[in-house]
């Protein structure tokens, strides 16, 4: 539950913050649209693979954050980068990319720690 209210407050402060760079400083981000950078097999290959999407593709990259985002949370870095780039145009999108943030690191979690266990029982280890 800590997860989702933290991805919530993360997605609102980004929120936010775009909006305020937006308005009051005449930050021209946000204004493209997606469908006319990429296409549904990049958007499919985001979700399935992030890392592997994220280094073999055109998205911009660089900075300390970055690699960070890269090696520790991919998923959360992708919705950061959607955010900021697309929320104006493709909202849609951009939504769907925090619900697989908050629901593929959580649900992957889930699993390594329930087979985990499932190993250990079949192997006699019972903690």
């Amino acid at each position: 539950m800590k997860l989702v209210i933290g991805g919530i407050i993360l997605f609102l402060a980004l929120t936010g913050a775009t909006t305020i760079l937006m308005g009051a400083f005449d930050v021209d981000f946000g204004l493209a649209n997606y469908w006319d950078v990429h296409g549904a097999f990049f958007l499919i290959f985001i979700a399935l693979f992030p890392r592997l999407t994220l280094l073999f593709s055109s998205i911009p990259f660089g900075g300390f954050f970055w690699w960070l985002g890269l090696i520790f949370t991919p998923r959360l870095l992708v919705a950061v980068l959607a955010t900021i780039s697309y929320w104006n145009s493709n909202w849609i999108l951009v939504i769907i990319s925090w619900v697989l943030v908050l629901g593929g690191e959580s649900s992957e979690k889930y699993y390594i720690i329930k087979k985990r266990r499932e190993k250990k029982l079949v192997i006699g280890l019972d903690y």
